[in-house]
């Protein structure tokens, strides 16, 4: 059985229109890719440039170097204060006294993917109901100063210092709980969401969102899998922490028992038109919003809505929402172990409050969408969404009108993402296709490299990283190494 939960993430020119929405723009030059989508909006857009456009397997000076990973990896990298974060297992262990099946979160330095230090955590004894074998750490971090959160195997939301124990600090209560060597993590809390009677299916993938002083996360709550409902319709689907002390600041249940499956999206932030509001992907099919303070709901929308009948498809929402202006795009599908069909981009005006299905539907693209896991990339008033079956496409983000699709020829399972005036995008088969982001189909090369399949390519400080399942490149232009 395959795995379907990672997660498988703006300085939008068409402003004038929508507004903007970016909080955590990077510096124009380049610079860090410190969260999934790289800033609070998620929009899967960076400022790096000078990228590469073309390389080989091996022996290509744009092959900056390598770091050994697991032997699967579903998390994606993010580059923060000089260092690499992923998620994967425990294939290729880095201690010999740590074997087995675990979750392992991974540090590297980014300059020359030297190994720093590592995270590791038992699976949970439930197996493959809640926690996947072989899977490891789903969730991608997020780095904030001299933290790291992420969302660990064991539903646990995790607060790590960015050094570990390289500092010879101990930031935390665990010196006598956990390894506390240079390689080891040094953990500051934990917020184990199991104990708020949540049940996560499969997995947790959840990538948390700091904004300010609070952590926004999907908790995974999900169906039991022996008679697939839910044990508990009250336990949160939303929680928002603060991230200091891990003190619980609100919590949410919206989905409830109507949680079709399990939840593995990610929360998105921005002001719209002067209101903060934070954003959840709902194993329902809805998007919610809230008030980020105090969790006051602002608006919902169901994604489904374009589905008529008994006969409604079980879309989930495993992309990330992403902000564009006032809008929010996000693309759903249903569970693509069940071979993709059809599927809808939505683009919701986030402006309206309440029931907003009706009136806050700006568009949808449904019969001409295929089934989607991936977040979305919206840039110069274009929007780059990934179908499942295997193709890539420019929709109008004014109209939702398409511009063109391209044939991956094989399933996408990562997100695409712009840089450098480019649109990278993998596919299952271990391809990266280059095309040129805009208005006109353009292919600019098709890279490979060993053991890609279901991830996304990021971007920071000139460099492309690359996770594959058991290996992690880094690959710069020419310029970016002299």
């Amino acid at each position: 059985m395959k795995h379907w939960c990672a997660v498988a993430a703006l300085a939008i020119a068409a402003a004038v229109l929508f507004g903007s929405s970016r909080s955590d723009t990077p510096s124009p030059d380049g610079g860090d890719w410190p969260m999934w989508g790289g800033g609070a909006d998620r929009n899967m857009v960076a400022s790096a440039t000078g990228l590469p456009t073309k390389w080989r397997e091996k022996g290509d000076p744009q092959l900056k170097w390598t770091a050994a990973l697991g032997t699967m990896t579903y998390g994606n990298p993010v580059v923060a204060g000089g260092r690499v974060f992923v998620g994967t297992n425990n294939g290729q262990p880095r201690d010999e006294d740590v074997d087995g099946d675990r979750g392992v979160l991974m540090c590297f330095a980014e300059k020359d993917g030297a190994f720093l230090w590592q995270a590791v955590h038992d699976k949970l004894e439930t197996g493959n109901a809640e926690d996947w074998a072989e899977i490891g750490i789903c969730s991608t971090p997020c780095v904030v100063g001299d933290r790291v959160y992420y969302v660990n195997n064991r539903a646990e939301l995790v607060c790590c210092d960015a050094a570990g124990f390289t500092d010879g600090e101990n930031d935390g209560p665990f010196a006598d709980e956990t390894r506390t060597g240079a390689r080891d993590a040094d953990f500051v809390w934990f917020v184990d969401m199991r104990k708020l009677g949540v049940t996560p299916f499969q997995a947790s993938a959840s990538s948390p969102l700091v904004v300010g002083d609070l952590v926004f996360v999907v908790t995974g709550h999900g169906v039991d899998e022996t008679t697939h409902k839910i044990k508990n319709p009250d336990a949160p689907s939303f929680l928002a922490v603060n991230r200091n002390t891990g003190a619980i600041v609100w919590q949410d249940a919206s989905p409830g028992a109507k949680i079709l499956e399990g939840q593995w999206g990610s929360a998105a932030h921005a002001v719209v038109d002067g209101v903060a509001q934070v954003v959840f992907p709902g194993g329902d099919g809805w998007v919610y919003a809230f008030e980020p303070a105090t969790g006051k709901p602002l608006w919902r929308f169901d994604c489904k809505a374009h589905e008529a009948g008994d006969k409604k498809t079980r879309n989930q929402i495993v992309a990330t929402p992403v902000f564009a202006g006032n809008r929010v795009i996000v693309a759903v599908g249903p569970n693509p172990e069940g071979g993709g069909g059809p599927g809808c981009l939505c683009a919701i005006d986030a402006t309206k409050r309440g029931d907003i299905t009706e009136s806050g539907a700006a568009w949808r693209l449904a019969k001409e969408f295929g089934a989607s896991i991936s977040t979305v990339a919206v840039h110069e008033g274009l929007v780059f969404a990934a179908e499942l079956d295997g193709f890539v496409g420019c929709v109008d983000l004014a109209t939702g009108k398409r511009i063109w699709r391209h044939d991956m020829f094989a399933t996408v399972w990562g997100s695409p993402l712009v840089a450098d005036g480019k649109l990278y995008v993998r596919n299952e088969d271990g391809d990266v296709v280059v095309m040129q982001a805009g208005r006109e189909k353009k292919v600019l090369a098709t890279n490979t490299l060993p053991g890609l399949s279901h991830g996304t390519v990021v971007a920071s400080n000139g460099v492309l990283f690359v996770a594959g399942n058991d290996m992690l490149y880094a690959l710069a232009s020419k310029r970016a190494n002299d």
